[in-house]
């Protein structure tokens, strides 16, 4: 009788078939098969949940968010239903669904509910030294050479959009300077073209800066573990449009014939000079809140749909209302309705430019009611925008610290056999649930527990626990 009394008391649930919860004061109650149905999580698991449990109230203490914790056991009630309560913040529930130990499944269905896409797993090169050009040209966190790899990755960077704006000061290049070296080059030959293109400093920079982002992107290319998704990568994409005009104007000016139009090469250069703004995008690579920055606007495109939708009927319901209002105004600007529209785009996002406006009463009207939809129609899915970048910023910044989201180490409830003692089979719980009595009588809790850890024996009468002896408070 006295060792089944004793089993009760370390089985840590008295074989009730009820576990309360203390969430931050307030108190839960459950069944233990509605946990059990998650054994692998740590609410489901007894011996890891048995960490936080406190003998005295007979409970689970939980220092975490209450609001967060009705949504987890509902989802232990309803089978698997995981649901985030409209007032709290994406990063706070998933630290919750962290601290909690749902499982990565439950956490990535979780995400694909909330509409952030999955994140696909990028394997690493099975051959040693291409795993080593990889992680040292696509890692920039790796190793030191790899970081070293990167800022000169940067600088180049840096280096080829100034150049890109500074060609286009009046003092260093004109485009009737640029017409007229053509013109010389039909007349004197391809040899005077070249002559006069390799003494550029900006071209011979400009070279220098293709150099090392075609050596760059074929490093990571003959390392890549896959080819298919090499090209697939949207930031390698970037990367072969930042050398493609350079290569793209070479080939025009080898391949083109003598009677070509000099306005036409002048204008094939306008339009490779434009192409090469797109560098800038190659920074994206080097920087989290960049690549943060992407990840927000992809998981956001249907609310960015939705907020031009939303624009799109307000611009045609404003233009076409503000041209009736004005339409008997000698002096208007609004000829027409799609003279309106970009009135209505300026008013509606707010900016006011200033060159269009009514003169009339009802014009009047119209604008300020443009205005006002404006407003709330921009505001409408700025919250949702603004919570995946907090939760992509968040996932960012806290991955290096990934292990202390998983369940709090503490040495209050350790859950550890006693040191030399075998304990006998009919002690055990035959569910499992089983905790050390050692493991509820650490030093930290002492003053409270003192007299059970010296040995006090415990009697029940009338389904209540007694000590025969008073608990003595240490000083």
């Amino acid at each position: 009788m006295e060792a089944d009394k004793g089993s009760l008391w370390r089985s840590g649930w008295a074989l009730s078939e009820r576990l309360a919860i203390n969430v931050s004061g307030m108190r839960y109650e459950t069944q233990l098969r509605t946990l059990a149905q998650f054994p692998d999580s740590m609410l489901g698991d007894p011996r890891r949940r048995s960490r936080y449990f406190d003998p005295l109230r007979n409970e689970l203490f939980l220092d975490r968010n209450r609001a967060c914790f009705d949504a987890i056991l509902y989802f232990y009630q309803s089978g698997g239903r995981l649901r985030r309560p409209a007032n709290i913040p994406l990063d706070i529930f998933m630290d919750e669904l962290i601290f909690y130990e749902l499982g990565e499944d439950i956490v990535n269905r979780f995400k694909e509910d909330e509409g952030f896409p999955k994140e696909e797993e990028r394997p690493l090169p099975s051959n040693r030294l291409q795993r080593k050009l990889w992680m040292l040209f696509e890692h920039p966190e790796s190793s030191s050479g790899a970081r070293i790899i990167a800022i000169i990755s940067v600088m180049v960077i840096v280096v080829s959009i100034l150049i890109f704006c500074l060609e286009t000061l009046p003092d260093l290049r004109h485009d009737k300077e640029v017409g007229n070296l053509i013109k010389v080059c039909y007349m004197f030959g391809k040899e005077s073209w070249w002559m006069i293109v390799f003494h550029d400093p900006f071209f011979m920079v400009e070279t220098m800066c293709i150099c090392w982002f075609s050596f760059e992107l074929l490093m990571r290319f003959a390392c890549s573990p896959s080819k298919m998704h090499f090209f697939k990568d949207v930031m390698n994409v970037i990367d072969f449009s930042a050398i493609l005009p350079y290569f793209v104007t070479l080939g025009t000016e080898l391949v083109k014939d003598n009677d070509a139009s000099p306005a036409t090469s002048l204008a094939i250069i306008r339009v490779i000079r434009l192409v090469r703004v797109f560098r800038i995008f190659k920074l994206s690579r080097h920087s989290k809140g960049l690549q943060i920055l992407g990840q927000t606007l992809r998981a956001s495109m249907r609310e960015l749909g939705l907020l031009i939708f939303f624009l799109f009927i307000g611009v045609i319901l404003f233009s076409s209302a503000v041209y009736f209002a004005e339409a008997d105004h000698n002096k208007t600007d609004f000829v027409s309705i799609p003279h309106g529209f970009w009135w209505a785009v300026v008013t509606m996002t707010t900016v006011g430019y200033g060159d269009m406006y009514p003169a009339t009463v009802w014009g009047k009207m119209v604008g300020s009611m443009c205005a006002i939809a404006g407003v709330l129609t921009i505001s409408l899915p700025v919250p949702v925008i603004v919570s995946n970048f907090s939760y992509f910023y968040h996932r960012e910044t806290e991955c290096e610290d990934r292990s202390e989201y998983t369940h709090v180490q503490t040495n209050l409830w350790e859950d550890e056999d006693p040191e030399g003692e075998d304990l006998e089979e009919g002690d055990r719980d035959p569910e499992g649930d089983y905790y050390a009595n050692e493991g509820l009588c650490s030093p930290l809790n002492g003053t409270l527990l003192g007299g059970l850890c010296t040995g006090q024996s415990i009697e029940y009468r009338g389904g209540n626990m007694y000590l025969r002896e008073p608990l003595v408070t240490q000083v």
